[in-house]
């Protein structure tokens, strides 16, 4: 049940108090209502609650009150951090920043600074020394790599008088491979310090993290319906296409729902990067829809782009699962999914991203006709209850959709790569679903989902060895070496390259590409700085010989009249045989190899 603000005074004081007024949120939620006094009573706390409860303002009003407490005492240096809010991606520190920025127009001397990726680590170091701030929010890696990285920077110190951390959406942090990464910022940070860790689930390394970094914490579980963990005002629907006709499904019910701005969740960059080239060139133009994308691999372009879907009244976002944890975007009326999450808490967070703050919302997830039995899985799993909707895609209408598709990448060999990415990405994700007793490999049409990203031909891959690809319909007589690039440079290269096979039946610098296995931030940077300090080494070792005079450098040795008179000769027999005034015996004669 939700509480009045009211309940809090005594606890806050005026400032704070009239920040909270101008926000327009007449109650509290429960999770607010539970984790705000404890923070203020000087306890540690563990809260866990689902998506769009209201969390970062349970932590940034206590924050704000803790250090105007402190205020009292002793003024705020601009190089003091006060708090320090550690989120596991830039979009939602970003968001968080936009709040806390919301409130600190009416509570004075107090600094915030914002420490992403996305920048150079320069700017950050320039714009704390200058700019300072008490309130840190952050992601682990470049606070990481501001405090352990030797900078015109003393981070550490500023650090001495923390009074709060945060970890939002623990979780993902975890989920994100940030394990090691926290260790080290825990133990830069003082034991004298309130900690808030909030998360949308307690998972097992959530505890762990919760005995590690907690002082006697109070754990706060809440959840605002029992019988569904989804937010109340949102209705979830499913559909189940046609094998071939997903995109047909998708489009068709993009036009019949008249959706005006809604996010669409992709399984892979790569797929992502794919459909924003081609959903331009398939979506009726009677829709006047702007297509939007954005995923993980986007540096600077993704703050652009999210900002821009914030604030249009008419998008379609195309997206990983990038955006599925706690981004707050206005007035979304629908989130589309094709296809099954990679795993079920994931579904959860997805749809939350419609029906907050009071507003309705609506989701759909696009199955498959194999894929049936995950929405019982989904309805026991995570107590999501989703309703039918019938297909509206026709046969007349996945070929007429194909063809266009098909049309598109036969004008340009680039996007018919992209499109062989997008189909191998998607497969090779979906064979590590979490949820792979319900979601086989084997189970899944290929032909038809090939067909339903128009490929021109089907890849070679291991997942399609001795299956059955006859839903895949082959084009009568195509050549794909008769698809070109728009890009004249890449096209000229092709074609030479392309002459070379013909006469020699080798593709000319083609080599194996082994894929690196993936692996998580921490263990990528504990690799880098083992190079780093072997680096080291070596030069403190090479700089101690060289002291002890141990080290004699190399003298070039100089080449000689007669060794330069022979190259010049051995070069001029190269030319002769080139053009063909010599022959291959005659050169090998000359330059002596027979």
């Amino acid at each position: 049940m939700s509480k009045s603000w009211t309940e809090l005074d005594g606890l806050i004081d005026k400032e704070v108090k009239h920040a909270i007024k101008l926000l327009n949120f007449p109650t509290m939620t429960p999770v607010q209502a539970f984790t705000i006094p404890l923070m203020l009573k000087k306890k540690d706390v563990a809260a866990e609650a689902v998506t769009g409860s209201g969390k970062t303002l349970a932590f940034l009003i206590p924050i704000l009150q803790i250090l105007k407490t402190r205020e009292i005492e002793e003024k705020w240096d601009k190089h003091q951090i006060g708090a320090l809010v550690i989120s596991p991606t830039r979009e939602l520190a970003l968001q968080t920043r936009d709040v806390l920025n919301t409130l600190l127009v009416h509570v004075k001397n107090l600094r915030q600074i914002l420490l992403v990726g996305g920048n150079s680590v320069e700017e950050d170091v320039n714009n704390f020394r200058q700019n300072g701030g008490n309130i840190v929010i952050c992601t682990p890696g470049r606070l990481e790599d501001l405090l352990t990285r030797k900078y015109d920077l003393n981070l550490a110190k500023s650090l001495k008088s923390l009074e709060v951390l945060i970890l939002d959406e623990a979780d993902r942090l975890l989920d994100l491979g940030f394990q090691k990464t926290l260790d080290t910022i825990l133990s830069y940070l003082p034991r004298q310090r309130r900690t808030g860790l909030f998360s949308a689930t307690q998972t097992k390394e959530v505890e762990n993290l919760i005995r590690a970094g907690l002082r006697n914490p109070v754990l706060v579980s809440v959840t605002e319906k029992t019988t569904q963990s989804t937010p109340d005002l949102l209705t979830n629907y499913y559909t189940i296409t046609k094998n071939n006709g997903t995109l047909s499904s998708l489009i068709s019910f993009i036009q019949e729902n008249r959706v005006r701005k809604a996010l669409l969740f992709l399984p892979t960059c790569a797929v992502v990067d794919y459909w924003s080239h081609i959903f331009p060139h398939i979506i009726p133009e009677e829709l006047d829809l702007p297509v939007l994308a954005i995923h993980g691999k986007m540096k600077e372009k993704r703050t652009k782009i999210l900002e821009t879907f914030r604030t249009t009244e008419k998008a379609l976002l195309l997206c990983t699962d990038v955006l599925a944890r706690g981004i707050d975007i206005p007035y979304v009326d629908w989130v589309l999914q094709w296809g099954p999450p990679g795993n079920a808490s994931a579904f959860v967070h997805r749809v939350g991203r419609t029906a907050r703050q009071g507003n309705e919302g609506c989701a759909l997830l696009l199955l498959l006709e194999n894929e049936e039995t995950y929405v019982s899985f989904i309805e026991n799993n995570q107590r999501v209850k989703l309703e039918h909707k019938e297909d509206l895609a026709t046969d007349e209408k996945i070929v007429s959709i194909r063809d266009r598709i098909r049309s598109v990448l036969k004008s340009d060999r680039a996007l018919m790569e992209k499109s062989v990415q997008a189909y191998v990405s998607h497969i090779q994700a979906y064979s590590k679903h979490e949820c792979s007793i319900l979601l086989k490999v084997k189970e899944l049409p290929l032909g038809a989902v090939a067909a339903t990203y128009g490929l021109l031909q089907l890849p070679k891959m291991p997942e399609l060895k001795n299956r059955v690809t006859t839903d895949f319909p082959e084009i009568p007589g195509f050549d794909i070496n008769t698809v070109t690039y728009k890009d004249k440079i890449r096209e000229k290269l092709r074609l030479e390259k392309l002459e070379h096979y013909k006469i020699t039946g080798k593709w000319p610098g083609r080599k194996q590409i082994f894929k690196k296995p993936t692996e998580s931030w921490s263990v990528t940077k504990e690799k880098k700085e083992e190079r780093k300090m072997k680096r080291r080494k070596r030069k403190e070792k090479k700089a101690k010989l060289a002291a002890q005079g141990e080290v004699k450098k190399k003298k070039r040795k100089r080449i000689s009249e007669e060794d330069l008179e022979e190259l010049k000769k051995d070069v001029a027999m190269l030319k002769k045989l080139k053009k063909k005034k010599i022959t291959d015996e005659e050169y090998e004669k000359e330059i002596g190899l027979v």
